[in-house]
């Protein structure tokens, strides 16, 4: 039994751009963000409060976050390293919340300069003043299906870190295939192994297409009983461990099969190419989004018919 919708976190905002070499405007960003909510979105990952100096690409992260429309019912979220990123987005109106870790030791360490225990218990920090601030939480668990330093994660280990970010105060753990090394089989086991001890909603998977897989994927985890799933417009952004590779799903691929599957998302299809569109525009070259191009190119041909 398929469930009759499913809820997306758009993320191209920040996941999406902290890639990029091309610098997209702040007043962009802003109006990236507002188009996507205009088209159905109604969870947003606006920016991440990292050090600048560690992403360049979203050093302006209280200025978007001061900026942009909020409207009701829409969750926007800051991805969280400590608590000094924790307070400048506290300062810039953020109420939702975003901690990351990885599921390995190597990998950790390269992606935040510190074990996993000790990643933990920065998460720990972020999440037990979120809570107490009343914020909306959650997680994100990288290297769930394969890290690309250490190779092969043991799903008990993955099972016990989501448990213990749970456990610690986040509503939901985002569950990363970060190099898109996963494949369906996998997808299904790991969400079986999960849901036997946590609830539906308290997962989320976020699947990269680095292999072309990530559809697949989340069509198996969605088959398994998981029903949030993270995309990104038009398929920004990249895989910083695989250069040249595609990074996340793209956001219109999952949106169009889930509608022919008679699934709803609530977005717009139609406003979200309108939307990634305009992003591929300010960063000069075509997104991997096979639909967005699909469409765009489907467009320009009925243009071309009348003229």
């Amino acid at each position: 039994m398929l469930p009759s919708r499913i809820h997306l976190v758009e993320v191209g905002p920040r996941d999406g751009l902290q890639n990029e070499r091309t610098t997209i405007a702040s007043a962009d960003k802003v109006q990236f963000i507002e188009g996507l909510v205009d088209a159905g979105a109604t969870h947003v990952e606006v920016t991440s409060f990292v050090d600048p100096r560690w992403i360049r690409a979203l050093a302006d992260a209280d200025e978007v976050a001061r900026a942009f429309s909020r409207k009701p019912g829409v969750r926007y979220t800051g991805l969280i390293p400590n608590l000094r990123g924790y307070q400048r987005a506290r300062e810039a109106g953020i109420d939702s919340v975003a901690v990351f870790m990885s599921a390995t030791e190597t990998h950790s360490r390269k992606n935040l300069n510190k074990g996993v225990e000790d990643a933990l218990a920065a998460a720990a920090e972020i999440l037990a003043e979120a809570r107490r601030e009343g914020l909306r939480t959650r997680a994100y668990l990288s290297v769930v299906l394969g890290c690309p330093y250490e190779g092969h994660v043991e799903p008990a280990r993955v099972v016990d870190l989501t448990r213990r970010l749970l456990d610690l105060g986040a509503e939901q753990v985002s569950l990363g295939d970060t190099t898109g090394m996963g494949h369906p089989l996998q997808v299904r086991d790991l969400s079986e192994r999960l849901l036997a001890h946590v609830a539906p909603e308290t997962l989320a998977l976020h699947c990269h297409d680095t292999r072309g897989t990530a559809l697949a994927n989340v069509i198996a985890g969605l088959e398994a009983g998981i029903t949030t799933f993270d995309t990104s417009a038009g398929g920004l952004g990249g895989c910083p461990y695989a250069p040249g590779a595609s990074g996340n799903l793209a956001t219109e691929d999952l949106v169009a099969c889930l509608h022919r599957m008679g699934i709803e998302t609530g977005i717009d299809l139609g406003r979200l190419v309108e939307v990634s569109s305009r992003m591929q525009e300010l960063l000069g070259k075509p997104l991997p989004g096979r639909v967005l191009q699909y469409e765009l190119a489907s467009r320009s041909r009925a243009i071309a018919s009348t003229t």
